[in-house]
C-alpha cells in the first residue's frame, strides 16, 4: 500500500497511491519514496488510521457454525501460481547441513522443488493446540475454511488471544471486502470423531471451543492488490486476528489451550529447517486431518524483487492448508512461527509462504497494542 502525504492523508487516497512502482508524493509534493518503503516506516497511528478507514466488523453469531457446516466449507485458496512465475532459487549455502528433505539442487521452476510427502499428525490434536482452523463466509455468500496458528502476544505475555493466518483467508483482496462470521477452532477434530465423513457433535469437532474473531489486521498491500492468482501480493499474504472465547469463558485463548507460538521476524533463511502444518482439504485430503511436512531448509521465490522473497518448500499439502503455520527452532531451541502457507502449485508438490519482516512485525505490534 502507498505511503503518506503526512501518511494519514495518503490513507484517504489509498487506491490512487498504491502500486508496485508508483512513487508517492510527500510534504511539498516532490517525488517521494516507493509505497512499500513508506509502509515499512508506519507507526501505530498510521496503522490505526488505516484500520479505522477499512473497518472490520464481525458481530457474534453463536449458531453460525454447526459441525456439518464446518465440514462442508470449501477451502479458500488463490489459484496456483503459473509455472515459471517467480521461479524459486535453491537454498543459500550454510555451514549447517540441510535435512534429508531439503531441496539441494538449483531450482528453475516451481516444479523443480522436490516434493515432501505430508504426514498425518498423531492424535489427539489437543497435544498440539496452537494449530487449528479458521472458518468464514464471503460477503456475497458461500463459506470457506483455512488453517491457522495461535501466536504469542507481545503486549500480553501468557494471555494471548491472537491467531496467525493468511490474508486471503480474511479478505477478498483487490476490489473486495472482509470475510464475515470468522471463527477460529483450535485442535479441530482432535479425536477424529468427524473423520471419514462421520457425523459428530460440535463439542467433539471443537473440543477447545469456537473463538469468535473481533479484530483483524493484514498487510494493506493485500487488500489493494490481492487476487485469485499468485503474484507479488502473495509476498505479503499474512494476517493476524484477535479472538474471544465462548460465552462464559473469561480466560484467554492461550490460557485455555496452554500454549502460543512466538513469531520470528527476519529469521535467517539459511539457518531454518521448516515444518509446515495445516488441514489440507483438496483430494487426496478431506480437511479433517492435521498434516505436517518436514521440509527442511527453504528456497526463495519472488514475483517482485523490491519485496522480500517468499519462502518455498517441498510439501504435498493442498488447498485448506492456506494460513497454516510454518515453524522452525529459534536460537533458544523454542519452536517459532516463521511463515504461513500462501500458495501451492498445480502439481501439489510445493508450498510458498511470505517472509515475515518489518511490515508483518508492525501488524502484530499494532493488533497487540490495540
Amino acid at each position: 500500500m502507498a505511503g503518506a502525504r503526512g501518511v494519514v492523508a495518503a490513507l484517504t487516497a489509498a487506491a490512487v497511491l498504491v502500486g508496485g512502482a508508483t512513487a508517492c508524493t510527500s510534504g511539498g509534493g516532490g517525488g517521494g519514496p516507493r509505497p512499500l518503503a513508506e509502509l515499512r516506516h508506519w507507526g501505530f497511528a498510521d496503522w490505526d488510521a488505516w484500520a479505522q478507514r477499512h473497518a472490520f466488523r464481525n458481530p457474534p453469531a453463536p449458531d453460525a457454525w454447526s459441525a456439518d457446516r464446518m465440514d462442508q466449507a470449501p477451502p479458500r485458496q488463490p489459484d496456483p501460481a503459473p509455472e515459471g512465475a517467480g521461479a524459486p532459487s535453491s537454498p543459500s549455502p550454510s555451514a549447517t547441513a540441510p535435512t534429508a528433505t531439503a531441496p539441494t539442487a538449483t531450482a528453475t521452476a516451481p516444479s523443480a522443488v522436490p516434493a515432501v510427502q505430508a504426514q498425518p499428525v498423531p492424535r489427539p490434536y489437543t497435544s498440539y493446540p496452537a494449530s487449528g482452523k479458521v472458518f468464514m463466509t464471503a460477503p456475497n455468500g458461500g463459506t470457506g475454511q483455512c488453517s491457522a496458528t495461535v501466536v504469542a502476544d507481545p503486549a500480553h505475555p501468557g494471555r494471548s488471544n491472537l491467531v496467525w493466518t493468511a490474508a486471503h483467508c480474511v479478505h477478498e483482496g483487490k476490489g473486495g471486502d472482509w470475510y464475515r462470521n470468522l471463527v477460529f477452532v483450535p485442535a479441530y477434530n482432535s479425536s477424529g470423531a468427524a473423520s471419514n465423513r462421520q457425523k459428530a457433535p460440535v463439542a467433539q469437532v471443537a473440543p477447545l471451543g469456537q473463538w469468535w474473531v473481533d479484530q483483524v489486521v493484514t498487510s494493506p498491500l493485500w487488500t489493494v492488490e490481492g487476487g485469485r492468482g499468485g503474484d507479488a501480493a502473495n509476498q505479503y499474504d499474512f494476517a493476524v486476528v484477535r479472538v474471544h472465547g465462548p460465552a462464559g469463558e473469561g480466560r484467554s485463548l492461550e490460557e485455555v489451550i496452554g500454549t502460543a507460538v512466538p513469531v520470528w521476524f527476519d529469521a535467517p533463511r539459511e539457518q531454518l529447517a521448516v515444518q509446515a502444518w495445516g488441514y489440507p482439504a483438496v483430494a487426496p485430503f478431506d480437511g479433517q486431518e492435521l498434516e505436517r511436512c518436514d521440509s527442511g531448509r527453504p528456497g526463495s521465490r519472488s514475483f517482485d524483487p523490491a519485496r522480500p522473497a517468499m519462502l518455498v518448500i517441498g510439501c504435498t499439502m493442498t488447498g485448506g492448508a492456506s494460513g497454516g503455520g510454518w515453524f522452525a527452532d529459534g536460537p533458544d531451541g523454542r519452536q517459532r512461527l516463521v511463515s504461513n502457507t500462501s500458495l501451492g502449485t498445480q502439481a501439489h508438490a510445493a508450498l510458498n509462504g511470505p517472509y515475515l519482516e518489518d511490515v508483518a512485525r508492525q501488524a502484530l505490534d499494532y493488533i497487540a497494542r490495540k
